[in-house]
């Protein structure tokens, strides 16, 4: 698809209208949840305090199109048009919302992210979607259409069913109404967006961190980058079908069931995985030691199979930045290892798959359905850059 012509009408109407503490068994709990994150209590007085903030909730942010005035930002892909988009928003708010949404840069405010709902982890930065009016969600949207890949499933087209399924989830849960919907999502500026110095585009909610980082005008960093689904099976919400991260799963199926019964003792883990490890407030729980199989041990078409599953977390961000990284992970395959557990078709729960190299680390787990009151599983998936996340920056 030509990047140029993503922000034509005719493009947007088409793409957008419708639109652990431990990991191992003997841990039980999972990895920031608690038994007041997702499991039936009472909405607390954090939810009440961001329901009074928000203004129209009627209207979900799968339902709102991108607004005309982003044409005066031109059509050429960039860092240049989404200064100019961050710009729009910022001129058409009020002092008090600027002042939610443009913060200082540190490393400490990055690293507030979560999976949780907004009224379980509330001191995320940023400015609630709903606090913003309809239209200037609809700059939101091509601000984050921008940042992020266009492919089906990935970038902006993942974030926006990520945002739908929430939507779903307050459909059928009575617990965390305020977390689970479309308007709960933060977005903030840390650093002041510019060509010259350091900034990160910060976004993310429940099941969902982007933490884009800049500097003097390029993107030095993609992760943490944070995707989690529930339900997990396609659901019909906003007017479309959504299934944002089975391919996810299905290419790392794929990679698990190509491997030979030799390949497979190997990569085996030990222990059971009930969640991902490198989560949220979590930076330094990558393992010092690689587990599992050496890529090397690879034949050349299981080599692509694992490259293929790689890209689906990489194409989240834009083609050419994406292009970089999976370039230097490709260079880095013979220091790299993947490791499993559970069944290698990836579709029970505690099933669990990782890659491990010089740089990547990417980790994919399944567990028991914690929001929708379905039998079921779901996932929670991360990308890290050893060298890159947030930016390699420190403080």
């Amino acid at each position: 698809m030509n990047r140029k012509k993503m922000t034509l009408p005719v493009f947007m109407s088409a793409l957008l209208a419708g639109v652990l503490t431990s990991s191992y068994v003997h841990a039980e709990s999972e990895h920031q949840h608690g038994p007041d994150a997702e499991h039936g209590h009472p909405p607390s007085p954090e939810n009440a305090a961001i329901q009074a903030r928000l203004g129209d909730t009627g209207t979900l942010m799968g339902t709102i199109a991108i607004p005309e005035s982003v044409e005066t930002c031109g059509d050429q892909p960039g860092v240049t048009r989404l200064l100019c988009l961050i710009d729009l928003l910022k001129s058409s708010v009020s002092d008090d919302a600027l002042a939610l949404m443009q913060l200082d840069y540190s490393v400490a405010e990055a690293k507030k992210w979560s999976n949780l709902p907004a009224g379980a982890f509330p001191s995320r930065p940023g400015i609630f979607l709903g606090e913003l009016k309809v239209e200037q969600r609809g700059v939101v949207k091509a601000i984050l259409m921008e940042a992020t890949g266009i492919e089906e499933n990935e970038g902006f087209d993942e974030l926006l069913q990520t945002l739908n399924a929430d939507d779903y989830i307050g459909t059928v849960s009575d617990d965390y109404k305020a977390g689970y919907s479309s308007f709960n999502s933060k977005l903030a500026f840390l650093g002041t967006p510019s060509k010259t110095g350091l900034w990160e585009l910060y976004y993310g909610g429940h099941h969902l961190a982007l933490s884009n980082t800049y500097k003097d005008g390029e993107l030095i960093g993609a992760t943490p980058s944070f995707r989690g689904i529930e339900p997990f099976h396609a659901f019909e919400m906003n007017g479309r079908t959504n299934i944002p991260m089975l391919q996810e799963r299905d290419t790392f199926a794929a990679l698990l069931n190509s491997l030979t019964p030799e390949q497979l003792k190997e990569a085996e883990l030990e222990g059971t995985y009930r969640d991902i490890l490198a989560g949220p407030q979590a930076d330094d729980a990558i393992p010092d030691q690689q587990e599992g199989m050496s890529v090397k041990k690879l034949s050349d078409t299981q080599k692509v199979l694992l490259l293929k599953a790689i890209a689906t977390y990489v194409d989240d961000i834009n083609a050419i930045d994406a292009k970089k990284y999976m370039d230097k992970y490709r260079s880095e395959m013979d220091g790299t290892v993947i490791g499993y557990s559970g069944t290698t078709d990836l579709n029970s729960e505690d099933d669990y798959v990782r890659v491990d190299g010089p740089s990547l680390w990417i980790e994919f787990s399944l567990q028991s359905n914690k929001s929708t009151n379905e039998k079921g599983n779901h996932p929670h998936s991360v990308w890290r850059d050893k060298t890159d996340d947030y930016g390699g920056q420190t403080e």
